[in-house]
């Protein structure tokens, strides 16, 4: 195990405790928790860059760490009331059809290399977005002036659910196109 391999160890193992602070109500600390897991997701990635040390293993864990605590904090928001259930029900889905498709071609011994477009990339950065700001708000209190922060969190959930079924349909698009070449091989 490398050094970034252990740090991602590490934020795959605060999930539950990222899962548990939320349902506890304890949302100053799953701020704080959330804060330091991005904080070693950037560690993690400029180690494993400036030192060489990048690993298959750190390849496959370091994007299950980050959508596991990004899924389970999802959920977890929703089923607390923080996220509507609609936007949590949406992001879920996307990503179970990314990883769906993703197996599908394994299961069809379709080799390709998984490059998140760009519309990808900034669903993404909108989900932690949004997921920060109603742990920012609530947790720290930021729900009164001078420093408001709710009024923003209906705009970032249309921004995210925008992002997510652009990001979807994207993704079910390149699958499509995939697939039926496949067919046309085959």
């Amino acid at each position: 195990m490398s050094i970034p391999n252990i740090i991602t160890m590490g934020r795959l193992l605060s999930v539950p405790l990222a899962v548990w602070l939320i349902l506890d109500g304890e949302l100053f600390w799953a701020f704080w928790l959330f804060v330091a897991a991005g904080v070693s997701d950037a560690v993690d990635g400029f180690i494993a860059r400036a030192f060489r040390a990048r690993t298959m293993l750190g390849g496959y864990l370091d994007p299950l760490a980050d959508k596991a605590l990004l899924v389970s904090v999802y959920l977890t928001l929703g089923h607390t009331g923080y996220l509507p259930l609609w936007l949590v029900i949406l992001v879920v889905f996307r990503d179970i059809l990314i990883v769906g498709g993703v197996l599908l071609l394994y299961t069809l011994k379709e080799s390709f290399a998984m490059q998140p477009s760009f519309i990808s990339k900034v669903n993404t950065t909108m989900q932690i977005a949004l997921a920060a700001l109603v742990l920012s708000t609530f947790g720290l209190g930021l729900t009164e002036p001078p420093v408001d922060l709710a009024w923003i969190t209906p705009i970032m959930t249309w921004a995210v659910a925008v992002t997510t079924v652009w990001s979807g349909l994207g993704y079910v698009v390149t699958g499509s196109r995939l697939l039926s070449r496949l067919g046309g091989t085959k």
